[in-house]
């Protein structure tokens, strides 16, 4: 019985990596999803939100987009979602699941994955299991547009392993001295080792558009004068009763308050967002399994 039991376990587990393989040799195997790593130097700021709200307002410009929910401590996609979640990361690397079962549905056509446990693991997998992670990750490249990995807030290295293998960055801060200032380490942390990282800022919770003009200008200024690292103005988020009444409901605000300024201010993200991803056509870090053998790379430095 045992025999026979591991031969269908062996056949099981070969259908499911000859269907990664017929994905990822077909006509677009060219294609490269665009990964975004959002991220802030303090927890509480918004974050997450942000990403949610992001990745719908992609999806609704046509986009396919995937989140994957990395903050080992809060991690909280689900949450926003409404949406419960029994699959991440660890399926695939522990319990012989695939990247196409262990995705679930978020609203509107949005998915999202749990990293768990998982990313903190591949460092200590071999070279088999890792390389079938690798292809299972990579079949994400020919599914979606965009990858929006959501990361946990400060300085821990495996923060910094998804900030330094990233192509673009955005970190999230509000107007809050304790939240600039912990911003600011963030950008310094990642100037010491890069200093031609591209960092786009959104400035979250402002009451003004002149008090969010401000507060990025001051972080851009000490950046560039004593880190000679360029700041890239992404946008900002205004305070919006609305963001707290979804959140209570657990539901988008994008979709519960479709009018509401927060989501006027989200769509602009968005549409910037895509048209700095239609300016670098040449999707810089050639995708997810380049991404992440970088971050494994930049694990393997310290």
């Amino acid at each position: 019985m045992r025999d026979q039991a591991e031969r269908l376990r062996e056949k099981i587990e070969n259908i499911k990596m000859k269907q990664l393989e017929l994905v990822n040799n077909d006509e677009q195997s060219q294609k490269h999803a665009k990964i975004l790593t959002v991220t802030s130097g303090k927890g509480g700021v918004g974050k997450t939100n942000i990403s949610v709200n992001i990745a719908i307002a992609l999806s609704q410009m046509g986009q396919k987009v995937i989140i994957l929910d990395v903050d080992f401590g809060l991690a909280n996609i689900d949450v926003l979602f409404g949406i419960f979640t029994k699959n991440s990361l660890v399926d695939i690397i522990h319990n012989d699941k695939n990247i196409l079962e262990v995705l679930t549905d978020g609203p509107n056509g949005v998915k999202f994955l749990s990293g768990g446990s998982g990313v903190e693991d591949l460092i200590k997998l071999d070279r088999f299991q890792l390389e079938r992670l690798i292809k299972n990750l990579a079949l994400l490249d020919k599914l979606y547009d965009f990858i929006i990995i959501d990361t946990g807030a400060g300085l821990s290295e495996n923060v910094m392993s998804f900030v330094m293998a990233a192509d673009d960055v955005i970190l999230i801060t509000t107007p809050e001295p304790t939240a600039i200032t912990d911003a600011y380490a963030l950008i310094k942390t990642v100037s010491n080792r890069d200093k031609h990282k591209d960092i786009k800022v959104i400035i979250n919770r402002a009451e003004t558009s002149k008090e969010a003009d401000d507060v990025y200008n001051k972080l851009s200024m000490v950046s560039e004068k004593f880190l000679s690292l360029k700041l890239t103005k992404l946008g900002f988020i205004l305070n919006d009763d609305s963001v707290v009444k979804a959140v209570k409901l657990q539901e988008p605000f994008f979709l519960s308050y479709p009018k509401s300024e927060a989501t006027k201010q989200i769509k602009t993200l968005a549409e910037r967002l895509m048209q700095v991803e239609e300016i670098m056509e040449d999707n810089r870090g050639k995708g997810v399994k380049a991404f992440f053998n970088r971050m494994i790379g930049y694990w393997g430095k310290e």
